[in-house]
């Protein structure tokens, strides 16, 4: 038996610019920034960082991260026009994604999702969630999970997140593993130095056609594939070939009714450390070099820092209203592009890039080699 594609009814999300779907999408779009210095307790490479702004720095990491997982789920509940009591019927499942939330800072952590179980709880969700730590892939994961329960029959609607913070533990292990840059993140610009740590929650309401058109759901999008693929080269080096990053996205066409030349936007995963870099770009030439019609790249993390588990999900929803919107925010530090990169760039003076209608692909490559490519379309009316 044929099942379509997932269609995704709400969004939520918490940003270090704000909250609200229009008001941090037209602040990516003018080129603001939510990196700012956040004093540590500890000298680091970069006192930088992207913090929600609302979630004092003083609660514990795990209560932080409990209330930006719950405040995005609640608000892509409303968004789709749910109840929260939906969460408790047997068509539905709901997934959260993250890297080490809090269990790096908190010793007393027995389970790794005892944070998924928390949220689950306090939303009133009455199994057991699914919980996804692939690294900087979790919330990508978590899409893909959903969209597998979905197009296998096996769910009506599925709550798909990512959730992640800055805790003092990340901050110190990625300044010594020299991958945090010490004066901000530049994407694709040839003085990329590293990236920015950030925080945040995406949540993403995926339903079955059937269960959103009998009640007359809005769609906002529709997830036409996903594809996964690791790379197994090292602990936290991609593999420089960008082979699996190419598998990952021929598997999520795979199926999909689309082709590379479908796709008129890529969100880029984009962490400007001179590696991640290369290996996109080489990626994403082999993937759309030889094409007629380039795709149009952009990337958020100079803007909304690298929220680790949580960016699939932020990403997701940044391709969405670029979709919708037919336009993609300046990719924040870009002035001077790196050598031979394969495809068009918005500059950081830009504000809000034309792109054509079409479909968009999604890319998160995560420590540990895991790589998660999501294609997302948008109904045709919101293209009128």
């Amino acid at each position: 038996m044929e099942f379509e594609p997932p269609i995704v009814t709400g969004v939520g999300w918490e940003t270090p610019l704000g909250n609200t779907l229009d008001g941090v999408w037209a602040r990516l779009l003018k080129g603001e920034t939510g990196v700012r210095e956040v004093p540590s307790g500890t000298p680091l490479r970069s006192n930088l960082a992207a913090i929600v702004p609302d979630v004092p720095l003083e609660q514990p990491p795990g209560e932080r991260q409990h209330t930006l997982a719950t405040r995005a789920i609640t608000t892509a509940l409303a968004d789709a026009g749910l109840t929260p009591e939906v969460l408790a019927g047997p068509g539905t499942e709901l997934i959260l994604g993250t890297s080490y939330a809090a269990n790096l800072d908190d010793p007393d952590v027995v389970r790794l999702d005892d944070w998924a179980r928390g949220v689950a709880e306090a939303l009133g969700y009455p199994r057991p969630p699914l919980c996804v730590a692939t690294a900087c892939s979790a919330g990508s994961d978590a899409l893909l999970m959903g969209a597998e329960l979905i197009r296998s029959g096996q769910r009506e609607v599925c709550v798909c997140v990512g959730a992640d913070i800055v805790t003092p533990a990340k901050r110190l292990g990625h300044s010594l593993l020299g991958t945090m840059s010490p004066d901000g993140l530049r994407a694709f610009d040839s003085r990329h130095n590293g990236m920015i740590l950030g925080e945040g929650a995406g949540a993403l309401i995926l339903e079955s056609v059937n269960h959103a058109r009998s009640r007359c759901a809005r769609e906002r999008a529709i997830l036409h594939g996903a594809g996964s693929a690791n790379d197994a080269a090292g602990m936290t080096a991609p593999d420089p070939a960008g082979s699996s990053v190419v598998l990952a996205v021929e598997r999520a066409l795979a199926g999909s009714g689309l082709t590379t030349q479908d796709i008129s936007v890529v969100s880029a995963h984009g962490t400007a450390t001179p590696v991640n870099d290369a290996v996109e770009s080489t990626s994403l030439r082999t993937l759309f070099g030889a094409a007629a019609e380039k795709p149009t790249v952009f990337g958020t993390k100079g803007a909304l820092g690298h929220s680790l588990g949580a960016c699939g999900t932020i990403e997701a929803i940044t391709l969405i209203q670029a979709l919708t919107d037919r336009q993609v925010p300046p990719v924040q530090g870009l002035d001077e592009p790196i050598d031979d990169f394969p495809l068009p760039l918005p500059p950081a003076q830009d504000r809000g890039t034309p792109v054509p209608a079409g479909s968009g692909l999604s890319l998160t490559l995560g420590f540990g080699g895991f790589n998660t490519a999501l294609l997302f379309t948008v109904p045709a009316a919101d293209h009128e």
